[in-house]
């Protein structure tokens, strides 16, 4: 339904459409979609349609009447309609058309569609996660299998949906009718009573109670849903619509959307609800989350700044309540599809609801694991049985037990929405060992006592072990990522290799050959020949040390700490494009910069000179005005670390 998409309208217009012309007819039912009651619209657009009226536009209400309701199926027979009558439509009738697909089974035309969508689509984020992953079938179907699923046991034939612990119950959201107390209105979108929050006490062995509704001063007249609770119990948020102290309000176009509120337990009861600082008339806040330490607020929001019809965001939660200012999970969350339902287990993994990355059908459920400098990891699909081919959404799950709910619309259902109980079995998260043998390359004996590092992609250090007797080497790593690995011992040369660790469970190999230390370190070396160092990368006219540069780098101080009286020479050339001036004043920056990172990492400055040439030492012919290749003068562009005294 559309409530867990995310928007909500309150509208009560009824059309009298008897002895309407066909065309009226459908004149009228626009007038109903367009104020969102679905179900209205799609009653008199279908009876019209049975009678051989064909129009474009009707056909494309119809299909989205079906799509935002949530009821895919309809909805593909309706864009079937509309692409067969003219298949020249805008890119996001492809999407849907898709979508609507994938709940049918239909997953080759499915991907036909989001070809042409693709090439319709230009930079579109769902275009291009299709793109570079045409296989995401296969890698759902790897991720699939790891839950029991089974009814939660308080289900109505109505909607049941979001559901969140407090104490020892579970609240979730329902529009079932409440026995003995009059209907609240119908909400025309569906034809169903407006939600109202209700809380089921959880047994000691894991069953749940019968629903009864809520906190009296919670519930409203209109829509209550997706709560969530501090760990303390002492505050809840929630989603409503907009609506406070007897008053309903409306963005622009006279639609009253979702806040966010805010209320406390105080003396037993739940204080009157507050809505939260960054909620507007005229765009939604809905479905909120909190991070495992209760500092940080997640929610769902159409909010200026959106990249698509719904993103996911977040706020800080000041130690006074206060709130900072919203921000966008960014690109790597977000699509131009629809970003729901968060939620963020106690092992800082942000479970989400989609439409925009690729997935099964419908809104799948997606995880990403919130790393330490608060960029998200990966984002990948939790496979059936959890998702489906309709909507699959509102996951929350106990880190602890790995037990946990979700609400889906899926086939065998009791309601419109139901709320599903499940045990993980097997957790999602891919783990890899990276591990291999040091040899000697000149007689293939196992090298123990080998110092072994680890790297990210960006070169920065990560661990550091041993070897063994037999020149094992091992280390804990995570899927997909990229590591440098270096093998350091004395008289041998330094070595180094990249790998890229699988996608799945499992081990990646990766073992170092190691050359004994033939060429001489003596009084007139270059280090940088001797260790097989590259040139030293300097960005264009600066003189800072890069990441990649520092990895180099490196390899000289490890030199200079085996031979701690050593002295060296630092000396950097530049190649003759530029004037001999600038470059002579540029080379000395970097030959300083080289020295200033060597003091940094350890090396005293009494045992380091540094020089800048410029380009008055060329080992080509390429001077100015010589036609030379790129090649050739990078050959100029080097650095020199000239070994001037040994000590002793």
């Amino acid at each position: 339904m559309k409530i867990k998409i995310l928007f909500y309208s309150v509208l009560f217009s009824v059309f009298a459409l008897n002895g309407y012309s066909q065309k009226a007819k459908v004149a009228a039912a626009d007038k109903q979609y367009e104020r969102y009651s679905y179900v209205d619209a799609i009653a008199v657009y279908e009876r019209v349609a049975e009678k051989g009226y064909k129009d474009e536009k009707m056909f494309q209400k119809l299909g989205n009447a079906y799509y935002f309701n949530a009821e895919l199926g309809k909805a593909a027979k309706w864009y079937a309609e509309l692409f067969a009558l003219n298949q020249n439509q805008e890119p996001e009738y492809y999407y849907r058309y898709s979508q609507a697909l994938k709940s049918t089974g239909d997953y080759a035309k499915a991907d036909t569609m989001l070809e042409q969508f693709n090439t319709k689509s230009g930079n579109d984020k769902r275009a291009q996660l299709f793109e570079s992953n045409k296989n995401y079938l296969q890698e759902i179907k790897t991720n699939s299998g790891r839950f029991n699923v089974t009814d939660a046991g308080i289900n109505s034939e109505y909607s049941d949906f979001g559901s969140s612990f407090f104490q020892n119950k579970l609240v979730f959201a329902s529009s079932r009718e409440i026995k003995g107390i009059a209907s609240k209105k119908i909400f025309k979108q569906t034809n169903q009573n407006f939600l109202n929050l209700y809380e089921s006490e959880v047994s000691p062995n894991g069953n749940l109670g019968e629903p009864i509704p809520f906190a009296h001063s919670i519930n409203s007249k209109f829509h209550e849903s997706t709560p969530v609770f501090t760990k303390d119990g002492k505050t809840m948020y929630f989603t409503r619509n907009n609506y406070l102290d007897g008053k309903k309000g409306a963005n622009g176009n006279k639609i009253t959307l979702l806040k966010l509120y805010k209320s406390t337990f105080e003396n037993d009861k739940w204080s009157a609800a507050t809505e939260l600082p960054f909620d507007s008339d005229q765009y939604s806040t809905a479905h909120p989350a909190l991070s495992p330490d209760n500092k940080t607020l997640y929610f769902a929001s159409d909010m200026p700044g959106t990249k698509g019809q719904s993103d996911l965001y977040k706020v800080t939660i000041h130690g006074d309540g206060s709130f900072g200012t919203p921000e966008n999970l960014g690109a790597s969350i977000n699509t131009e599809g629809r970003e729901t339902f968060p939620f963020v287990s106690d092992d800082n993994e942000l479970y989400f609801a989609s439409d925009g990355h690729p997935g099964l059908g419908g809104l799948d459920i997606f995880v990403s694991k919130i790393e330490n400098n608060n960029t998200f990891g990966e984002v990948q699909n939790v496979g059936a049985p959890i998702n489906g081919q309709q909507d699959d959404f509102a996951f929350m799950i106990d880190s602890k037990s790995r037990n946990g709910f979700f609400s889906s619309n899926r086939e065998g259902g009791k309601g419109y929405d139901d709320i599903y109980k499940f045990t993980e079995t097997r957790k999602l998260t891919c783990e890899q060992e990276l591990a291999g043998i040091i040899t000697d390359l000149e007689n293939g004996v196992a090298l123990s006592d080998v110092k072994v590092s680890l790297f990210d992609e960006k070169f920065q250090a990560l661990k550091s072990v041993t070897t063994n007797e037999k020149g094992n080497y091992k280390f804990d790593v995570e899927c997909r990522k990229t590591y440098y690995v270096r093998g350091e011992k004395i008289d041998f040369e330094t070595k180094e290799k990249i790998t890229t660790i699988g996608k799945t469970t499992g081990k990646t190999n990766l073992d170092l050959v190691m050359e004994k230390r033939i060429k001489p370190i003596e009084v007139g070396t270059d280090l940088a020949k001797t260790v097989d160092i590259p040139i030293i990368y300097f960005d264009l006219d600066k003189w800072n040390i890069r990441p990649d540069a520092a990895f180099q780098l490196e390899k000289i101080a490890i030199v200079l700490k085996q031979y701690p009286t050593m002295t060296i020479d630092i000396r950097s050339h530049t190649d003759s494009r530029q004037t001999a001036q600038y470059n002579m004043i540029l080379s000395d920056r970097r030959a300083k910069s080289t020295m200033a990172w060597l003091v940094k990492n350890g090396v005293e400055s009494s045992r380091l000179t540094c020089k800048g040439y410029g380009e008055s030492q060329l080992v080509n012919k390429c001077a100015d005005g010589v036609k030379c290749t790129e090649a050739e003068h990078q050959a100029n562009r080097r650095s020199e670390f000239i070994i001037v005294s040994m000590g002793k």
